[in-house]
């Protein structure tokens, strides 16, 4: 495995401030109860953070200080949540003892803090020794929170946490969209929408038996076995890598076949299930890998005026996975994983499968549920989550002082299914950034095997100003890692 990547990982960030930020406008105090897909997230929290250089204003083009950052940070956040409420309240468990929001404009914990070390000096293929815990705030109150951090050499890093109950990733989006615009004074292109009814069950309510193998109540689940400390392959970690647009389009043909041409997500998913496969030591046993599905297009009915599917802000989601033996996942082409990756995403990819589950989780309340993926432990077998975050417009969240050069998800969820996280790269036109939170031999295996492919996210790759201390921690190692191309046009994920 790549342990000598340049960039620092042991460095100190001072909290200075911290800050409550409620909406800029009185809101009414009301109960929101959380749809029946929301129920079947459990409560853990989201990450995400974004780099950006010293800040330059657009409007002025003078240097902005770091008061200056963060009070525009504060007063645009005060009038987002305006619209998006929901991140300014508190989640409380009802009589049945089901989660639900009290909407009360709680508000936002913000925090203030410096590093003293330079943003080219971070080690960001680490993140679990640089952003854990240090960049990416541990929400303890609340549905929300933000940090923004002062780096030495002046550029900054804002990033939050969210109450994955309450939103998912493209609610998340939708708001960092949204909090951008009102930094720069414009209005909000996506109001938000709060309509539960679009998620009410039917009556009678209906479902294919096939939700049975994808969701299980909790209460069905064995206890939790006390096992004794993993060897060190058997931890799970985060990593961040970059793959380029000429990689991803390579890894695309190779997973098609004939006229059967794959997504590219599809062709990403089908080789890290591959890689994830081999690292099993058994080859009778089996592997499992889930898909994240997002339902709004599927429960959109079409272009009326009315629909507010596609600026739905809660979870709207399925995994829906695929179940194989080792030995055939080994021993296959990558084709022939890819075709089966599109046979398991077809089992989440309609209206009918969004309208089922939500009866599903009528049928079985107030007992809390789970995707099956996520409990999928190394009892059952190796397993892992794919999330897509590739369509995120991350040039958007632009607060007034230029895009970010760097912006990924930081999902540490706990357990032992994987999680993997692609998106869009914001240096490099068509290239992606992948997320991974997999066992360290898992990742070991996939630098060995399919290393030309994943680089160690590191400094360079933001083409972040060079300096002379900048190059005197850049490793002998990192002398072969191939930089990055943009002779590759940006490309739809579906294609």
């Amino acid at each position: 495995m790549a342990s000598a990547v340049a960039g620092i990982d042991d460095f100190t960030v001072t909290m200075k401030r911290k800050e409550k930020v409620a909406a800029v406008l009185p809101l009414q105090d009301h109960l929101l109860p959380l749809s029946n897909l929301d129920l079947l997230l459990p409560p853990v929290d989201v990450g995400i953070f974004f780099c950006y250089k010293k800040p330059i204003s657009t409007t002025t083009n003078k240097k902005s200080s770091f008061p200056s950052v963060a009070s525009t940070l504060k007063k645009s956040l005060a009038q987002a949540l305006v619209s998006y409420y929901a991140f300014s309240s508190e989640v409380i468990t009802n009589s049945l003892g089901e989660p639900g929001l009290h909407c009360n404009n709680r508000g936002v914990d913000f925090f203030e803090a410096y590093t003293d070390i330079e943003l080219q000096h971070l080690n960001l293929y680490n993140p679990d020794a640089t952003v854990e815990g240090k960049l990416v705030p541990r929400k303890k109150e609340g549905v929300f929170c933000v940090q923004a951090t002062e780096f030495k050499c002046g550029g900054v890093v804002v990033a939050c946490s969210f109450d994955h109950r309450v939103a998912d990733a493209y609610s998340g989006n939708m708001f960092l969209v949204s909090w951008a615009e009102m930094a720069q004074s414009k209005s909000i292109s996506n109001q938000p929408s709060f309509r539960r009814s679009l998620l009410n069950p039917r009556h009678p309510g209906s479902y294919d038996v096939s939700i049975d193998d994808m969701y299980v109540p909790l209460s069905s689940l064995p206890p939790p076995k006390n096992e004794e400390q993993a060897a060190d392959d058997d931890k799970i970690i985060s990593r961040i890598y970059y793959v380029t647009a000429q990689d991803i389009n390579g890894l695309q043909a190779r997973a098609s076949s004939g006229s059967c041409k794959r997504t590219k997500l599809e062709s990403l998913s089908a080789c890290l299930w591959q890689i994830v496969a081999k690292s099993m030591k058994d080859s009778t046993r089996r592997c499992k890998m889930g898909i994240v599905v997002d339902g709004r297009t599927r429960l959109s009915d079409g272009d009326r005026p009315n629909n507010c599917m596609s600026n739905y802000f809660g979870n709207v989601l399925s995994i829906p996975y695929g179940d194989e033996r080792v030995e055939e996942l080994t021993m296959r082409p990558l084709s022939w994983v890819a075709e089966v990756v599109h046979e398991a995403l077809r089992g989440g990819a309609s209206k009918e499968h969004f309208l089922g589950l939500i009866d599903w989780v009528e049928a079985r309340r107030p007992q809390p549920a789970l995707a099956k993926i996520y409990c999928k432990g190394r009892e059952d077998g190796a397993a892992f989550v794919v999330s897509s975050g590739q369509r995120f417009p991350v040039e958007r969240v632009d607060f007034g002082w230029g895009k970010p050069v760097f912006g990924s998800y930081h999902f540490p969820w706990g357990g032992d299914a994987g999680y993997v996280m692609p998106m869009p790269s914001a240096s490099r036109e068509g290239d992606w950034v992948v997320y991974m939170h997999l066992f360290k031999g898992q990742l070991n295996l996939l630098e060995a095997e399919e290393g030309h492919i994943f680089h160690p996210l590191t400094p360079d790759y933001l083409n972040l100003p060079a300096t002379a201390a900048a190059a005197s921690h850049v490793s002998d190692a990192q002398e072969g890692i191939p930089s990055s191309t943009n002779s590759a046009t940006s490309t739809n994920v579906e294609d």
